[in-house]
């Protein structure tokens, strides 16, 4: 498991000092315009560009071992798409929006034109350190905001190494990473907006945090995403979609399937196809294509998580051939459970790793109601060409995102927003909708020279009366 460099947090003090400076150098240098914020959507592309090899390098020493192919494609990629998408669209989101008036104000002028909040905060987890860096701090940039970053205790390398670099093209009362803050205490400054992505248990926290100062909170909690293969859908096709999903990254992602439904009479079709599918695409777990476990208290949990689930009756079937779990390197082979019930660990927390339970079921209302009956998930998935399956999935369950015939890739799409509902999280980001969530939409009346208000003014007589009857049955 990696460790930070530094010896001591940054203190309480440090971090006060930075936020003032950053909410004094907003207040001071006043909106920053187009070309400025494209300037420095510019310098962030340019640090990604130039630095992918040392990014990679940082996040795979971060985890034991991620292959450098999966950050560019998982990362690296989506990042410098969201900026491309942002500066062409930026000159757009940016313009006043005219309004209407109430037709008895005659002449005056409604506008809303969308500002910079102030100070953004983002909180950032292990498992996707770069994207879920960079991502919301897209929207809050381009919004025009300043932005304090603290990055994870086991994304020590990549937040050394983003740290130096963001110093090289960033005023730290622009753009900063404070390193090692304490969660807690990062949490409960006075942001004006502040970003988490993590767990439901440290979402909690946060936003009891934030709310001492009544920040505005987006939260991204995860949660357990359903995946639903209908009787129309191929099991192969669906296979090696959600597989993909699944043993990327290891499973360590927050939308990732983390339990699948199969028709009845359907489960040794689906494990026939997942052994081929896997054992062509992972020959062996200790190659450098495979992801280790980030640090030896996630691998216990999973490992616990599985013999808890099998202790209690569950078939665990691994689909690397000959692929045991190591404890040195913190591989851990992608593993499918059939036989689990609702009493086991695996279909009660987060998975958060190569581990897929597999339920069965007769008909779809069986399943709309199991996945009703838990917190509302980040992710569902379903698989089928049914366009009436389709719309009754969608309707009778919530989510935050939807898949359908794929999974997880509704995250990378630049144009949608991306949030969870309920327990797997509040707010939104992405596109369009994160320039909003880090803008406030600032109305501007303007009252006509001559206002036509002025007919009412007191003392109040018949023409009051008059109009006012007017107005009232209009």
């Amino acid at each position: 498991m990696a460790t930070s460099n530094h010896q001591t947090p940054m203190s309480k003090q440090h971090l006060d000092k930075v936020l003032d400076a950053q909410r004094k150098a907003y207040y001071n240098q006043g909106i920053p315009s187009l070309g400025q914020r494209l300037e420095t959507l510019n310098k962030l592309l340019g640090i990604l560009r130039t630095n992918e090899s040392a990014i990679a390098k940082a996040i795979s020493n971060d985890f034991g071992n991620r292959a450098h192919q999966e950050t560019r494609l998982a990362e690296l990629f989506l990042c410098i798409d969201g900026i491309k998408y942002t500066r062409k669209r930026l000159k757009k989101w940016m313009r006043p929006q005219k309004r209407s008036v109430s037709m008895w104000l005659l002449g005056a002028r409604n506008t809303v034109v969308p500002q910079p909040l102030g100070v953004v905060g983002i909180v950032v987890p292990w498992n996707y350190p770069l994207f879920l860096c960079i991502s919301p701090l897209i929207g809050a940039l381009a919004a025009g905001n300043r932005c304090m970053i603290k990055m994870a205790a086991n994304s020590s390398h990549l937040s050394q190494l983003l740290q130096g670099l963001f110093a090289e093209q960033f005023s730290e009362d622009m753009l900063t990473i404070v390193p090692d803050a304490i969660g807690s205490e990062f949490s409960a400054l006075a942001f004006d907006h502040l970003i988490f992505t993590g767990s439901g248990a440290s979402g909690r926290q946060v936003m009891r945090a934030a709310a001492d100062n009544l920040t505005p909170v987006t939260l991204e909690l995860g949660g357990k995403s359903p995946t639903i293969i209908a009787p129309d859908y191929s099991m192969t096709k669906a296979a090696e979609r959600l597989l993909f999903s699944k043993c990327i990254n290891a499973g360590q992602t927050c939308v990732a399937p983390d339990y699948l439904f199969v028709p009845e009479g359907k489960v040794d079709l689906f494990i026939t196809a997942a052994k081929a599918i896997v054992g062509s695409r992972y020959p062996d777990i200790e190659h450098a294509d495979y992801t280790s476990i980030i640090n030896d208290q996630a691998y216990r949990r999973l490992k616990s998580t599985l013999a808890d689930a099998t202790d209690q009756g569950a078939t665990a079937t691994a689909l690397v051939p000959n692929s045991v779990a190591n404890n040195v390197t913190r591989k851990f082979p992608p593993t499918l459970l059939t036989g689990v019930t609702g009493a086991m660990r695996v279909m009660q927390e987060e998975i958060f790793g190569p581990i897929l339970p597999i339920m069965t079921y007769q008909h779809i209302d069986e399943v709309l109601d199991y996945i009703n009956g838990q917190d509302r998930p980040l992710a569902l998935y379903l698989f089928s060409d049914d366009k009436a399956m389709q719309a009754k999935v969608i309707n009778k369950t919530r989510s935050g995102g939807v898949c359908l015939n794929e999974t997880t890739l509704h995250v990378g799409q630049q144009d949608m927003p991306f949030g969870g509902v309920g327990e797997s999280g509040m707010g939104q980001y992405h596109g369009a909708e994160g320039f909003m969530a880090m803008s406030k939409l600032r109305p501007i009346f303007k009252q006509a020279r001559f206002p036509s208000l002025s007919m009412m003014y007191p003392p109040y007589g018949k023409r009051f009366d008059s109009i006012i009857k007017i107005m009232l049955r209009s």
